[in-house]
């Protein structure tokens, strides 16, 4: 408790005593209020270029503006905060280790208070809940994954450890079925629920990115490239940016490839195996991504205190190095984050850490993964 009321407290004090760069409540009173008040008229905001997710973001940024008695904003820290106590209730009750409860009641505040000024609390919590009750219900889980994806889409990557059989079939099944079902609840409900597709195609290299890490050092070196507000996030822009786009869209793929050939050689399972590879991909696609916000390690958080419920996991060294790599993207943003759009020598210190934090979780996550499941001799087999 007292640690969600310091990060309330740093919200509600951010307007008038801002740590940092402040504005993090800005997306919140703006952003999410302004598509809400167009979901509420039935469609989705279409005309607006920040709008870039899935058609199931839509009914929960809309859900706030039917809490009676409160502001928008109000509303939407009263729901992300329930989330948050969900996600800490079902981790301390479905798993047989109280480390996992533990890491999230400790890590999220090393976020400060931007895990209350964004939605990732509440996508987070589908994931959890689709990993937890695996062992009851697989179809639950993948009706609980779906649902996610249909959010911010990484969820699905729940789905990809779970044992190759009748329980693969039953929640995959599931998660078909119920993304099939709400995309046509959504497709009845609003307008243009797909639109959000033709959002990505022009997102740049954003500067929290380890592509944008190697721009700054390349800036300092001499490079001549900016930072330019796009799409919701600072960017670079200038010679060789859609080059290092390339790269990262590329390094995605290969990510990709490396997980369907862990699956499909992976032989070996325990409890913690689906746990343990959904922290793994969501890793691997985050550090190659374009854009790896401060609220992507929200979702880092919550995998890594699943894997903690089981005792096992292969991905302890993981979970330490992700709480590491959140306190130090809380000086990246907000402290610190003048310095980060000014590509000083502090900035470019405090991303390179944290971005070489993420990126030897994932591929110590990778290595543990692949060394507890697959075999020494050569089979495959994607039943």
């Amino acid at each position: 408790m007292l640690t969600r009321a310091a990060m309330l407290l740093l919200l509600l004090q951010d307007a008038a005593h801002p740590l940092g760069v402040g504005g993090v409540g800005n997306e919140v009173h703006g952003l999410y209020a302004r598509w809400s008040a167009t979901l509420a008229q039935g469609t989705f905001p279409t005309g607006d270029p920040l709008w870039q997710y899935p058609p199931g973001a839509g009914p929960l940024l809309l859900a706030p503006s039917v809490l009676p008695g409160l502001t928008y904003f109000q509303a939407f820290v009263t729901l992300t905060l329930a989330a948050d106590a969900l996600v800490g209730y079902a981790l301390a009750r479905g798993g047989r280790e109280p480390a996992g409860a533990w890491l999230w009641t400790a890590g999220l505040p090393l976020l400060l208070h931007i895990p209350l000024a964004r939605y990732d609390v509440e996508v987070t919590a589908l994931a959890v809940l689709a990993l937890l009750t695996l062992h009851r219900s697989p179809r639950l889980t993948g009706t609980l994954a779906a649902l996610g994806a249909l959010v911010k889409v990484w969820p699905a990557l729940t789905l990809l450890g779970i044992e190759r059989g009748r329980t693969t079939r039953q929640a995959w099944g599931a998660a078909l079925t119920a993304a099939a079902a709400m995309l046509l609840v959504l497709a009845l409900a609003f307008r243009s629920p797909l639109s959000f597709l033709s959002g990505q195609g022009g997102r740049g290299v954003q500067i929290e990115s380890l592509g944008g890490t190697a721009l700054a050092l390349a800036r300092r070196a001499g490079w001549r490239g900016r930072v330019r507000y796009r799409y919701g996030a600072m960017e670079y822009v200038g010679p060789h940016v859609g080059l290092v786009a390339g790269v990262a869209v590329a390094l995605t793929a290969a990510a990709f490839v490396g997980l369907l050939w862990w699956r499909l050689r992976a032989r070996r399972h325990t409890t913690a195996t689906p746990f343990d590879a959904a922290l793994c991909a969501v890793l691997l696609f985050t550090v190659t991504s374009r854009v790896i916000s401060p609220q992507y390690l929200v979702w880092l958080l919550g995998l890594a205190a699943v894997c903690l419920t089981s005792r096992h996991t292969t991905q302890r060294p993981v979970a330490l190095l992700v709480l590491a790599a959140a306190g130090v993207s809380a000086l990246a943003y907000p402290v610190l984050y003048a310095d980060v759009m000014a590509g000083t020598w502090t900035g470019v210190a405090v991303m390179v850490v944290r971005n070489a934090l993420l990126l030897g979780a994932a591929l110590l996550s990778f290595r543990s993964l692949w060394r507890a499941t697959v075999p020494a001799g050569p089979a495959i087999d994607i039943a």
